[in-house]
């Protein structure tokens, strides 16, 4: 890995004529956003934050900030953070009887209450849960293996409908690490070094990069590749803003990704768009691949996705092979919240591989794999510990590529007992009740009630916390902590960013911070051992210096760039382990037919299948519920169920959308700013309508994340979690065949508007 620093950048720390310290740093969350580490500059004066700026030294964001950090200031000193631990007593769970208690009771009692449950049930009674794109998710798999000592950690989301199919596919096709849009992240002038190549166009399937920076991705990098020329394809069910800047838009039916993928490809091979040369010397299972997707013409795809069977071919043909223009890929969240979502990845994978465009310039950049902190983290464990991790036995891709629990299957082990009794939870910065990650919330809710013991970690007090937590313990923003940011969450690809402390608010402690304080308290008290760190500077120390630099070099710059090995990588041995050219795959090639899959019992090829609740699989539910309900669009002023107690974003989306086309609207009798109905068998929304033909007639995009912080918090309310709650309509384990992917973007639903004696909104 090689890091390179910008010349002559500002210092960390400079100081005002009126004492005003102004702290370059990089942000990640909480308050949330992906790990991006966007550039910012903290004023700080007698220990407060003043305000927040933009870093102009920072070579990606140049300055430019979000309305999410621009609004740092009133989360931090926001009247109802939590500031300090507190407790309650079991039989006082979703009621408002908090008790201030020290950080030596708080480890104490932690401490205690997880070693009674480990002696009496095991270590595998103890379950993490994670949430989404948060810092925790870097420190989380440490807590649970190292710290609590469990095999046991759960991403709640239904069919780790967040990067795992993505990551599957990537894993079993290339054995790399995250691939992305090549926007120059590894240069120090990022797009503007003389040697980074513009791709002559992006596909962007299923993200809407500009408003949430998803996977890592600064999403502005694309509009200022647009500004140099690139153009955008667009294949998503909505029009957004970026896509009435596209030279292509294809609007397709939530849920059919696969069937459009695969007619690409049907178009390529047929029409010979591809690198011959490519596929010959890295490519596996080319035929094999050409004579799959003989079914899958223009003509199936455009009457499957709705759209036209000539849109599909000039797509098609933007992307083919000619030896001189070259394409990069963008996909999103949107393929993994699809039972389908797998073999979307083969097919985008599969395209990006037959046209010669992995790992050059103007391409799509390959990842190359990096150490994380957990690695090892498991090495202490029997392998009879190890091999009760919760799902492993049904779904065991989950055992070999992501060292989790499968949500699904925690579900129902928390409501049924099988393969055994969980008894302790701790809520590692998530707030899984709201319609974030976990389907059938309310199910979550009544089995997680259950729990002798639950430990949550937060920054305010969510529906989550006070329903289920028994301890509370204060997370500190990014800008009163320490720590390292890189994009693409470590697979070694663009940025690495010190976040530099610049305050200290209360008792509150970053996700790090707690790592290392109950590290060293269950090393010393339960296992009689020393934890490897003392403190924060020391695992950081540790941590930067696998990146051929120091924590104070990283610190005192600020920000840094990596350019992973530059391209064709495969060309000369940087992705396989063994340092021998190829890909990390039983062939060393690009698996358009997979081993992997296949020793899983799963197709070797991308396939395609209908939405599993989709008109066509069944028609009984199309009958009563005839739209498709699209949830989880992005919103400049969230980040997912976050920042809805700040003043200055509510204002921007006071209320949860469901936007709704004006023919379909008129049909049902509904106008803009209606209150509506959004109903399924397996349960039912509120949001208000937002009449707009920017969706398909035969499609609804209903808002997420919602709760109502202003309300009242006690049970059975939540502050409101259950009146918006889309998650509810999604139901449990409906899935792809090795358990990924769940129809969170593709449900189908009745909308009317609701009765006026049952508002629940004004």
């Amino acid at each position: 890995m090689a890091f390179h620093f910008k010349d002559n950048p500002a210092p960390k720390k400079t100081v005002l004529e009126d004492g005003t310290e102004v702290i370059r740093t990089c942000a990640w969350s909480p308050p949330g956003c992906h790990a991006v580490g966007c550039g910012i500059r903290l004023f700080v004066k007698d220990g407060e934050l003043v305000k927040v700026e933009g870093d102009p030294d920072h070579q990606l964001t140049q300055g430019r900030l979000c309305p999410r950090c621009l609004a740092l200031k009133e989360a931090v000193y926001h009247p109802d953070r939590i500031r300090y631990p507190m407790k309650r007593a079991r039989e006082d769970r979703g009621l408002d009887k908090w008790e201030r208690i020290s950080w030596d009771e708080a480890t104490d009692l932690i401490v205690s209450k997880t070693e009674d449950i480990r002696a009496r049930y095991g270590s595998e009674a103890i379950c993490v849960y994670m949430g989404t794109g948060r810092e925790a998710v870097r420190y989380g798999f440490t807590l649970s293996s190292k710290v609590l000592r469990t095999p046991n950690n759960c991403y709640a989301q239904s069919g780790w409908s967040c990067m795992g199919p993505r990551q599957t596919a990537m894993t079993m096709m290339l054995g790399s690490a995250y691939i992305e849009l090549d926007y120059g992240g590894g240069y120090v002038d990022v797009w503007n070094d003389p040697a980074f190549v513009v791709p002559d166009f992006v596909f962007c399937l299923g993200k809407e990069p500009l408003k949430s920076n998803p996977d890592g991705l600064w999403g502005h990098a694309l509009i200022e590749l647009m500004k140099r020329g690139s153009k955008l394809i667009m294949a998503d069910p909505r029009v957004n803003w970026l896509a009435t800047r596209a030279d292509q838009v294809l609007q397709v039916l939530p849920g059919t990704d696969a069937a459009l993928c695969l007619a690409i490809l049907n178009v390529l091979v047929d029409e010979d768009l591809v690198d011959h040369d490519f596929i010959e010397k890295w490519c596996y299972g080319y035929d094999e691949l050409v004579e799959r997707v003989q079914g899958y013409t223009p003509e199936f795809a455009a009457a499957t996705c709705g759209i036209s069977a000539d849109d599909i071919r000039t797509c098609a043909r933007k992307l083919g092979y000619d030896g001189v223009h070259h394409w990069s890929l963008l996909m999103g969240v949107a393929v993994d919240q699809n039972p389908n979502g797998c073999q979307v990845t083969q097919c985008l994978i599969a395209m990006a591989a037959i046209t010669g465009n992995l790992d050059v310039p103007g391409g799509t950049v390959v990842g190359v794999q990096m150490q994380f902190e957990m690695t090892g983290a498991t090495d202490f464990m029997s392998e009879e510990l190890k091999n009760k991790c919760i799902g492993w036995d049904v779904y065991p891709i989950v055992k070999v590529l992501l060292n989790t629990t499968h949500p699904d299957i925690t579900l129902e082990a928390l409501e049924t007992g099988r393969p055994y009794e969980l008894k302790m939870a701790w809520l590692d910065s998530t707030n899984l009740l709201s319609p974030t990650c976990s389907a059938q919330p309310k199910r979550w809710h009544d089995a997680l009630m259950r729990m002798e013991f639950t430990v949550a970690k937060e920054m305010f007090m969510t529906p989550t916390v006070m329903a289920l937590a028994d301890v509370v313990l204060p997370l500190a923003t990014w800008a009163e902590h320490d720590g390292i940011v890189m994009t693409n969450q470590g697979c070694q690809m663009g940025i690495a960013g010190a976040i530099n402390k610049g305050l200290q608010v209360g008792e509150c402690k970053s996700d790090l911070e707690m790592l290392i304080h109950f590290g060293n308290a269950f090393y010393e008290r339960a296992y009689h051992e020393e934890y490897p760190f003392r403190t924060v500077e020391e695992y950081l120390a540790d941590d930067v210096g696998k990146m051929d630099t120091t924590w104070e070099e990283l610190s005192e710059k600020v920000v840094a760039t990596n350019d992973i090995g530059g391209y064709r990588k495969h060309e000369r041995g940087l992705i396989r382990a063994d340092g021998l050219p190829g890909f990390q795959t039983a062939t060393g090639r690009v698996e358009l037919w997979s081993t992997g899959y296949q020793s899983l019992g799963d197709d070797p090829l991308p396939y395609y299948f209908p939405p599993k609740l989709g008109a066509e699989e069944r028609p009984d539910l199309a009958r009563e519920y005839p739209l498709m309900c699209t949830t989880g669009a992005r919103y400049f002023a969230s980040f997912h169920s976050e920042h809805r107690q700040i003043p200055s974003l509510r204002q921007l989306t006071p209320e949860p959308y469901l936007e709704i086309h004006p023919e379909t609207a008129a049909t049902l009798g509904i106008k803009s700013g209606d209150e509506v109905t959004i109903e399924n068998p397996w349960g039912s929304a509120h949001e208000k309508a937002k009449v707009t033909p920017t969706v398909r007639k035969d499609v609804v995009a209903a808002a997420h994340g919602w709760w109502y912080p202003e309300e009242d918090g006690e049970e059975p309310h939540l502050f409101g979690v259950w009146k918006s709650n889309v998650n509810s309509l999604v139901p449990h384990r409906v899935l792809g065949k090795m358990g990924f992917g769940a129809p969170y973007k593709q449900v189908p639903v009745k909308v009317y508007k609701t009765p006026h004696e049952e508002c629940v909104l004004g």
